[in-house]
């Protein structure tokens, strides 16, 4: 199963290595996917930006922070609902920044192709990269687990507005999205999958907002 399921990763994320590649880009900082989760300290720095702004002649200088989101501890009815919300939050840590990164390679990708002559040229670039993408994104997602993919396939939604499906044909075409969430389809997952923070990922959407606020 696990070995199904690092392809349909591959499919979740298809999009994101086609201009990854393309553009050669060389990250500097540790992939999410390498990065020691530690449940007791958070992803993401809490943000604290000074800055001033004028107001009626005057600068006055002001301090802007994350928001800061109070809820009621979880209950667990028994040991085994308390290990599935650690397991739930130990993931989102782990693919949230993945799908962050997700989302600013596709705003990048949209500009770039925009600044290509036409659709050939712009067929032909995909083209090119398709052909490197199992080799540079292939070992990042194994990294990852099934249920990590699911997971991410629902986050990627949250950040893009976008199913994963929307995405692979907006940059690669009706066919190789269908062909994909075909494949997705046969082992149990969903590349249209959507993001519901209001239904069923309600507890996820709590987790993520933590998570980026950086108190979890």
């Amino acid at each position: 199963m696990l070995k199904y399921a690092r392809s349909i990763l591959l499919a979740a994320c298809l999009f994101v290595a086609a201009v990854a590649v393309a553009q050669g880009n060389k990250r500097g900082h540790v992939k999410p996917e390498d990065m020691k989760v530690d449940m007791d300290n958070p992803t993401f720095v809490p943000m604290v930006k000074v800055s001033k702004t004028l107001y009626e002649g005057d600068s006055i200088q002001y301090v802007e922070l994350n928001n800061i989101y109070v809820s009621e501890e979880p209950v667990f009815k028994n040991e085994k609902q308390r290990q599935a919300y650690n397991r739930l939050v130990y993931n989102v840590k782990k693919v949230l920044p993945i799908a962050k990164e997700v989302n600013k390679i596709i705003v990048e990708t949209g500009a770039y192709l925009e600044t290509l002559p036409n659709e050939k040229a712009r067929k032909e670039h995909m083209k090119r990269v398709e052909a490197n993408l199992k080799e540079e994104y292939g070992p990042r997602m194994k990294k990852l687990t099934y249920s990590q993919g699911k997971l991410l396939i629902k986050l990627v939604y949250r950040e893009c507005d976008s199913s994963s499906y929307e995405l692979i044909q907006a940059f690669m075409g009706p066919v190789k999205a269908g062909i994909w969430q075909a494949f997705a389809w046969a082992f149990g997952a969903s590349l249209m999958k959507k993001y519901d923070a209001q239904g069923v990922d309600r507890l996820t959407e709590r987790i993520v907002l933590q998570v980026e606020a950086g108190q979890l």
